[in-house]
């Protein structure tokens, strides 16, 4: 084992429980913390810069969910080192050395704002690295993170859908609590994220919203955060396949300038057993096409 994949073991957790309660998924791509020694090297920042990106506490905020009956996946390395939640090759020519192969997508609309797959900047745009990196470095950060985790994932999201007939993936992110320009509007305590329609069954944000709402929480959906490459690639409604991301406004659950824990964390963990419950309570054929499970 190299030094690499000693400091990233395990790089991502799947924690089911014994008996599935719903076929709800409940997914943190983006809390992970644990920060290779290369790339702190590596980095023009220091480590308390690069945790701005992360969603600090989202996984622990999930982590309960799991003696109620649904499987939680937590990813341990951090976003600024690959990022999860796009195409498998957004990738940003200016940050290496050597030729990007054909198939990268060097356009998209994150490429050009530092935050690919491997990402250029951090959450406040800080850029990341000293010099440009090595080709190779980025593919085989792909090659040992990123696929593994995104075929775990797909493993068990196909484990549910043949168990249940129909599977719902919850995505489960932070965002600062103020925008980057002061135009932006006073964010909402969550932003429900369903591509604008496309990801899942209408029923499922409103369920969440009503929930959220009814536990004193504001809420607004699609803006500014409608939902990541995770949300979009994993979302089928029509063959059963729902997913929904939540956007949480860290203000409410941790201090965001010490990156601690505040006093409300307990009470939106417990919050969100009660989101679980309300969405294994719905009929799932009433999420639209639904196949019946095996007897």
């Amino acid at each position: 084992m190299t030094q690499f994949e000693d400091e990233l073991s395990p790089p991502f957790e799947i924690i089911e429980p014994a008996v599935w309660r719903a076929p709800i998924i409940f997914n943190s791509p983006h809390s992970g913390s644990v920060y290779p020694r290369e790339f702190l090297a590596a980095s023009r920042i220091d480590q308390a810069a690069l945790r701005r990106s992360e969603d600090s506490f989202m996984d622990e905020i999930i982590a309960d969910l799991t003696g109620r009956g649904f499987p939680i996946v937590r990813v341990n390395f951090p976003r600024s080192y690959v990022d999860v939640n796009r195409e498998p090759y957004e990738l940003d020519p200016r940050m290496f050395a050597g030729r990007l192969p054909s198939f990268a997508n060097t356009r998209s609309m994150r490429v050009a704002g530092g935050l690919g797959t491997i990402p250029r900047v951090v959450g406040d745009g800080q850029e990341i690295y000293f010099e440009r990196l090595d080709v190779e470095d980025a593919l085989n950060r792909i090659e040992s993170l990123y696929k593994p985790y995104h075929r775990a994932l797909r493993r068990l999201i196909n484990k549910a859908h043949q168990a249940f007939g129909t599977v719902i993936l919850v995505d489960c992110h932070s965002m600062p609590s103020v925008g980057v320009t002061r135009d932006e509007p006073r964010r909402p305590d969550v932003v429900i994220g369903d591509r604008y329609g496309t990801s899942c069954a209408s029923l499922l944000p409103d369920v969440v919203e009503e929930t959220l709402t009814g536990l004193g929480y504001s809420a607004g959906r699609n803006k500014p955060y409608a939902g990541g490459f995770i949300t979009e690639h994993y979302g089928n409604p029509a063959s059963g396949l729902h997913t929904i991301q939540l956007e949480l406004n860290r203000a409410i659950y941790m201090d965001e300038r010490r990156r601690e824990r505040g006093p409300q964390f307990r009470k939106v963990a417990d919050d969100f057993m009660v989101l679980a419950e309300a969405l294994a309570a719905i009929p799932l054929d009433s999420l639209g096409p639904f196949q019946a499970a095996a007897e």
